[in-house]
């Protein structure tokens, strides 16, 4: 350890409760940015789930289509237009729609409808822990998720309930397929959605494109969107960024939690700032004393910045044991929040780059103190 590492570190522990007050308010303005990022990382992966999970190169949509869950209609005529294209292998139609699930007990509840063809590529249930994806092809067979069995009034497989007074039953259980509406999730073949959503049978909501091995992505997509009247022809990956961009921004989520994530930011610097203000004034002599015998500004700068560093460090490592804690809690919840080892690095920068900016007060405080008053005591 450096002359100047000792000096800052002898300073910021000469008076331990206002460390531990400076502890707590980076601690604080940290775990509330990691809360409000950890949100948006998963409130932006969420609302993208269906999306990644659907096996598909292209997404044909109805024009307008702001996100997956917006169930505008397409003619399935379209498809077989679709299949006509060069470099087209598969074209899966999904169905997707509101319903109202009513309980054995007599309540009801809306729920989520997803329809896809089950012996083809689509959109099929993952994480199943009961069942089989093929038993739903078995009349009335629909697939749920065990969080929401509370709600839908069953106990697991082969429990039975109705869905427009159409009998419903259990077939495939899955675990972690939440939805961050918290509606919940109900999988079944195409033609049973229709029924299910009231929709009609000559509809879909979306034809998943496969695209053929040697057939170029972006090619095909073109001659499908020069090719097929109103529609949008869209990558998967541009699907997604146009899924999150409306629930994040254009709906105001996102906004919000990064006004949160700034709020944390402005109260941490602040409480740092004052504190290594405080602790600086208070040792004012001393530093007088450097500059007297000759220390030059950059020697005296490195002392308080390192002072800012080594709060940085222990605010940033405890901080980062709470986040975790909270991303183990918040797991199995509709909204988990998410640590990446990305978001790990940038709140690590941001805790440093916090604490160094609050140290210009005291730099400011320190130059502008007149050596010469060391010699007038």
């Amino acid at each position: 350890m450096s002359l100047i590492q000792k000096l800052a570190f002898r300073n910021l522990f000469h008076d331990r409760l206002r460390l531990i007050a400076t502890v707590i308010g980076i601690v604080f303005s940290i775990v509330l940015v990691t809360v409000q990022m950890g949100l948006y990382l998963g409130f932006g992966r969420m609302v993208t789930t269906m999306i990644d999970r659907a096996d598909a190169d292209l997404w044909i949509m109805p024009q307008g289509t702001k996100c997956f869950e917006d169930p505008a209609l397409l003619d399935v005529r379209k498809r077989f237009r679709a299949l006509s294209i060069e470099g087209v292998a598969q074209v899966n139609p999904v169905v997707i729609g509101f319903a109202d699930w009513r309980t054995p007990a007599g309540t009801t509840t809306p729920v989520f409808v997803v329809g896809s063809d089950v012996k083809n590529g689509g959109l099929h249930p993952w994480n199943v822990i009961e069942g089989q994806v093929e038993s739903l092809s078995i009349p009335d067979a629909v697939a749920a998720d065990q969080s929401y069995f509370d709600r839908l009034g069953v106990e697991g497989l082969g429990s039975t309930a109705e869905i427009r007074q159409q009998k419903v039953r259990i077939a495939v259980v899955t675990s972690g397929i939440r939805s961050f509406t918290t509606t919940p999730y109900v999988f079944t073949t195409t033609e049973r959605a229709r029924q299910y959503a009231g929709l009609p049978s000559a509809k879909a909501t979306y034809f998943l494109v496969r695209v053929a091995p040697n057939a170029d992505i972006e090619q095909t997509r073109r001659r499908l969107a020069a090719n097929i009247d109103e529609v949008e022809v869209l990558t998967t990956a541009e699907f997604r960024e146009r899924s999150r961009s409306f629930w994040l921004f254009d709906t105001g989520a996102g906004m919000a939690l990064f006004a949160g994530a700034l709020l944390g930011i402005i109260v941490g610097t602040v409480i740092v700032a004052q504190t290594l203000y405080s602790s600086t004034k208070d040792h004012l002599d001393e530093f007088a004393t450097l500059r007297a015998i000759g220390s030059s500004g950059s020697y005296i700068y490195q002392v308080i910045i390192w002072q800012a560093m080594i709060s940085a460090i222990i605010g940033f490592c405890l901080a980062a044991i709470a986040g975790f804690a909270i991303t183990a809690l918040t797991a199995g919840s509709a909204l988990p929040i998410l640590m990446t080892p990305l978001l790990l690095a940038g709140l690590f920068a941001l805790t440093v780059a916090m604490c160094v900016a609050s140290a210009i007060a005291a730099i400011v405080k320190v130059m502008r103190v007149d050596p010469a008053m060391v010699f007038s005591r």
